[in-house]
C-alpha cells in the first residue's frame, strides 16, 4: 500500500480514542488508516508483521505481536479477517483480542463471516464483561479506501452507540440492524442480491454482444431505466471490454455464497438462483480466475 491507498477526507469532530485493529488486508489497512488520521491513537495487529510495519510507517501509531497486546488499553478493538477460524484465532485464547480488553471495551468485526460464530463470541465477550458487534461490510476497496463504506451491525444498542461515531471515519453507513448475527445475516441477504445481478448483467451483455450491438451505448440508454443497478454502473463496460482487475475476488465470493447456502440450510430458505450463481462462480475458479473480480461471471459465456 501507498500513501495513496486512503483517501483523504473530512472527519467529523470525535473525540479521540485509544483503538486497535486487528486484520490489515485489501480492506483492513486502509479502514485503520482512515481511524488514525481521524486523530485515534491506533494499535495494529497483523499476521505478517511487514504488512504492520508498513501501515505503522504510513500512519503512524504502534504495532503489537499480538491481538492481546494490540488491545491492552483500547476503548475499542476493530478487526477484519479472513473467515470464521480466522476469527476464532484472534480473537480467544490466552494471546486474543479478548483477553487484552479491559471490561467495558467494545469489539467490532468487519469479517464477512456466520451469524453462528459472530454470536458465539458475542456470548464469549458477555462472559468477560465486553460488548462485541458484528459488522459486516460492503462497497469494496475502493469504499474502504474512499472511507465510504456500508456497515450493517449486530449487537446491543448501547454498544453500537458508542461505536458508531468512531466507525464513521471509514463508512458513510453503519446501521444497527437488530441482536447479534443480524448483520452477518444482513450481509448475506446483500451477497444473495449481488449473485443474481450479476449473473442477469452477464448474460444481458452476452446476449447484446452476439446481437451485434453497441453495447456501451445499450448500457448507456438502459442504465436510464429500470434496469439500473450499481453493478451495471460500475461494472457494465468493463465486462464488455473483458476487464476484471478489480477489488472483490471471485474466491471472496464464493466464501460469502457458502455461508449464504449454509444459513440457508439451517433456516429453511430456497436459494435456486444462489446455488446456481455459486457453481458458476466455481466454473470461473476453473477457468483460472479465482482472483478475477466477481463481474468475471461473464467469461464462461464467452
Amino acid at each position: 500500500m501507498t500513501a495513496a491507498s486512503v483517501n483523504p477526507r473530512n472527519y467529523d469532530s470525535v473525540p479521540p480514542r485509544r483503538l486497535a485493529f486487528i486484520g490489515l488486508g485489501v480492506m483492513g489497512y486502509p479502514m485503520a488508516g482512515h481511524l488514525a488520521r481521524a486523530g485515534h491513537t491506533v494499535t495494529v495487529y497483523n499476521r505478517t508483521s511487514a504488512k504492520a510495519q508498513s501501515w505503522v510507517q504510513e500512519f503512524g501509531g504502534a504495532l503489537a505481536p499480538t491481538p492481546r497486546q494490540a488491545c491492552a488499553g483500547a476503548d475499542i478493538a476493530f478487526c477484519c479477517v479472513g473467515n470464521d477460524a480466522d476469527l476464532r484465532s484472534v480473537m480467544l485464547g490466552p494471546e486474543g483480542a479478548m483477553a487484552g480488553l479491559s471490561a467495558g471495551a467494545c469489539l467490532v468485526d468487519h469479517t464477512t463471516a456466520s451469524a453462528q460464530v459472530a454470536r458465539e463470541l458475542d456470548a464469549a465477550a458477555r462472559q468477560r464483561g465486553l460488548h462485541f458487534i458484528d459488522a459486516p461490510v460492503s462497497g469494496g476497496q475502493a469504499g474502504a479506501q474512499n472511507g465510504a463504506l456500508t456497515v450493517m451491525c449486530g449487537g446491543p444498542i448501547e454498544a453500537f452507540n458508542i461505536v458508531k461515531p468512531t466507525g464513521l471515519a471509514f463508512a458513510k453507513a453503519f446501521t444497527l440492524m437488530g441482536p447479534s448475527g443480524a448483520g452477518q445475516l444482513t450481509k448475506m441477504v446483500n451477497q444473495i442480491c449481488i449473485a443474481g445481478l450479476v449473473q442477469g448483467l452477464s448474460e444481458a451483455i452476452a446476449f447484446g454482444q452476439k446481437a451485434q450491438l453497441d453495447m456501451d451505448l445499450v448500457l448507456e440508454v438502459i442504465g436510464k431505466g429500470a434496469a439500473q443497478s450499481w453493478q451495471m454502473d460500475n461494472r457494465g463496460k468493463t465486462m464488455v471490454r473483458d476487464q476484471f482487475e478489480f477489488g472483490f475476488a471471485v474466491d471472496w465470493m464464493r466464501k460469502d455464497l457458502g455461508l449464504v447456502l449454509a444459513e440457508a440450510q439451517r433456516n429453511g430458505a430456497r436459494l435456486p438462483v444462489t446455488a446456481l450463481v455459486d457453481q458458476f462462480y466455481a466454473d470461473v475458479q476453473a477457468l483460472g480466475g479465482r482472483r478475477w473480480d466477481t463481474s468475471s461471471l461473464i467469461k464462461r459465456l464467452r
